[in-house]
C-alpha cells in the first residue's frame, strides 16, 4: 500500500465535495487503468533486463470492491462475492501455459505453496494451503470446493460457501440493516440479491452444521477459540485510540475518504 506509485490512486478515491456517484465509479475505473499502465512498466523493465521469461510474475488482490451493490457504497463491506472474488494472474512460461484460464476455487493460502513449487524450492514448512499447479495441470478441479468466509471490520459476520450456496451469519446486529441470516443460491442468483434463508431452512442448517464442524476442527487443531467469537475489541491501536467494541464504531472511526460525503452519495443513490 505504501509503495509509490501504486498508492497514488488512493489519494483521490473520494475527494471532499463530490456528490455524483458516477464520478466516483469513474475514479475507480481510472484507478484500474492506471494500475494496468504500472504493470506494463514492470513487464517492460523485466524484458529490457532479459529476465522476463525467467521471472514469476503474480498479479493478485486482497479483496474486491463494492461500488453500489447490497446497499454498500464505495468500499469492501461484507462477504458477498464482489468482495471475495479477486484476480489471480500468474505468468511463468516455463510452467504456466500462456492464455490458460483455470476454473475452480483457490484461496490466498494456496499462493505461497504455488510459488514455492514454481521456484522449485523444497521446504519442510507445513502450510494450510496447497499448490495450485495441480489445477494448472488439470489433475484436480478444485483445491477446496467449500470453505469458511469471514469479515470482522465493518461487518462482524462469518459464513460457508459452496459452488451452489452461500450462508452468511451475523455475529452482532448489522448496522447496515441486513438480516441476521442470509442464504443465496449462487447458481440461480450469482449477484446474491434473493435471500432464501426463510424459504430454505434445511439448507441453512446443513451449511451451518458444515461451518460449525470446520470451526470446531480448527479450534482443536490450533488449540485456540475462533477469533470471530472472541475478537470483540478489534482494530485498537495507538493511532486510533482504544480498541473498538463494535463494527459500527470501527466504521465510524476508520473510513476511506470523507464519511459525510459518502453518506450523501449513498442517499442520492436511493
Amino acid at each position: 500500500f505504501d509503495f509509490a506509485p501504486f498508492a497514488d490512486y488512493f489519494l483521490s478515491w473520494m475527494p471532499p465535495g463530490v456528490t455524483d456517484k458516477d464520478y466516483v465509479i469513474a475514479q475507480y475505473d481510472g484507478a484500474v487503468a492506471y494500475m494496468d499502465s504500472c504493470i506494463q512498466v514492470i513487464f517492460q523493465a523485466l524484458e529490457s533486463m532479459g529476465i522476463l521469461d525467467d521471472t514469476i510474475v503474480v498479479i493478485n488482490s486482497d479483496h474486491g470492491e463494492t461500488l453500489y451493490d447490497h446497499d454498500c457504497y464505495f468500499d469492501h463491506h461484507g462477504i458477498y462475492d464482489n468482495t471475495l472474488r479477486v484476480p489471480l494472474i500468474i505468468r511463468y512460461p516455463k510452467s504456466v501455459p500462456a492464455g490458460l484460464r483455470v476454473p475452480g476455487y483457490t484461496q490466498h493460502k494456496d499462493l505461497v505453496p504455488t510459488l514455492l513449487e514454481l521456484a522449485e524450492i523444497k521446504t519442510r514448512t507445513e502450510f494450510d494451503g496447497r499448490s495450485q499447479m495441480a489445477l494448472v495441470r488439470g489433475e484436480e478441479a478444485n483445491l477446496d470446493s467449500e470453505f469458511y468466509i469471514t469479515e470482522c471490520t465493518w461487518m462482524r459476520k462469518h459464513g460457508w460457501r459452496t459452488p451452489e450456496w452461500k450462508l452468511i451469519v451475523a455475529l452482532e446486529p448489522d448496522f447496515h440493516y441486513k438480516p441476521p441470516v442470509e442464504l443465496y443460491n449462487l447458481m440461480a442468483d450469482p449477484e446474491e440479491n434473493n435471500n432464501l434463508a426463510d424459504e430454505e431452512p434445511e439448507v441453512v442448517e446443513f451449511l451451518r452444521a458444515r461451518m460449525e464442524a470446520f470451526i470446531a476442527r480448527r479450534e482443536q487443531e490450533l488449540n485456540v477459540t475462533n477469533p470471530m467469537y472472541t475478537q470483540e475489541a478489534w482494530h485498537g491501536h495507538p493511532e486510533v485510540g482504544p480498541a473498538f467494541t463494535s463494527s459500527e464504531q470501527a466504521y465510524n472511526t476508520l473510513h476511506i475518504g470523507d464519511r459525510n460525503q459518502a453518506a450523501k452519495l449513498q442517499a442520492k443513490s436511493h
